[in-house]
């Protein structure tokens, strides 16, 4: 009957319990492995600064230069008069026509390039049948010397027809007008306005851009911006000349690459900060 003891047995069972003990012990890091997702949930936050970056170009625009005043225009173009009371332009021409031409051949070329070669072909051409008895072939040959002169020649002969079939052989008084004819924009039209009928326009080439922003005069980022500018401020009193004095200024004294400010008449008004006068 001492065989009984044998029912020790149970103690195999317990062996079994340990197991699922086990199996929570491996739970555990997994908890922690979820809990690391949890800081990068906040990288999102870092993005949030360079929200802020635009906020930079506030400061810029407060930065910029200190408007002229009234009486500081008044007495630049005070001084511009006194050292040159009769400003001229420096395309040679005989009359409206011939104006309409040089300017339109005058683009992304300069005045002297274009009176060289001008001067032979308004010597025989001074009108648009004359110009059209030439023939295009003719007008390259005369013009061969300046930028683009194909398509330049073109727009001559193209243009000298317009003006015969719709404006009776004048050149037009009004900016839509002779922007509608080959060749002409914006620019051309009001250097004819002035220069041909004495109106009150202003010109914005690429000299009179870069002193309406380099001096803070009239600064603007499109050459209508500037136009715009200059007319807004500038007295009526000195409108007539007033691209012409704008033009010589940038051509000979506020030069682009090494601007002669000792020499300039505007410099104490000027406020280009790089100024060396």
């Amino acid at each position: 009957m001492a065989k009984i003891t044998r029912k020790t047995l149970p103690e195999k069972t317990s062996f079994k319990k340990t197991p699922p003990k086990k199996a929570v012990s491996k739970k555990a890091p997994a908890k922690k492995l979820s809990s690391k997702p949890k800081p990068s949930k906040a990288k999102p936050s870092k993005a949030k600064p360079s929200k802020a970056k635009p906020a930079q170009s506030k400061p810029a625009k407060s930065s910029a230069s200190k408007p002229w005043t009234a009486a500081e225009v008044y007495e630049a173009f005070s001084r511009f008069r006194k050292a040159n009371p009769e400003p001229k332009g420096e395309l040679e021409h005989l009359n409206p026509y011939t104006l309409l031409v040089a300017v339109v051949l005058s683009a992304q070329a300069t005045d002297a390039g274009v009176n060289r070669a001008t001067r032979a072909l308004f010597a025989i051409a001074d009108t648009p049948q004359k110009m059209l008895a030439l023939g295009e072939e003719t007008v390259r040959e005369h013009i061969k010397t300046i930028g683009l002169y194909r398509n330049k020649a073109k727009n001559v002969i193209a243009l000298s027809e317009k003006l015969i079939a719709e404006f009776n052989s004048e050149v037009p008084r009004t900016r839509a007008e002779i922007e509608t004819l080959p060749g002409a924009g914006r620019k051309t039209a009001n250097v004819v306005l002035n220069m041909a009928f004495g109106e009150h326009t202003m010109a914005v080439d690429t000299h009179v851009f870069r002193v309406g922003n380099r001096t803070g005069m009239a600064p603007g980022a499109t050459p209508l911006d500037v136009e715009l500018g200059l007319e807004r401020v500038i007295p009526s009193e000195f409108m007539l000349h007033a691209h012409h004095w704008l033009i010589l200024h940038g051509r000979y004294t506020c030069l682009a690459r090494s601007p002669r400010c000792g020499l300039c008449l505007i410099h104490d008004l000027c406020r280009w900060p790089e100024k060396t006068a």
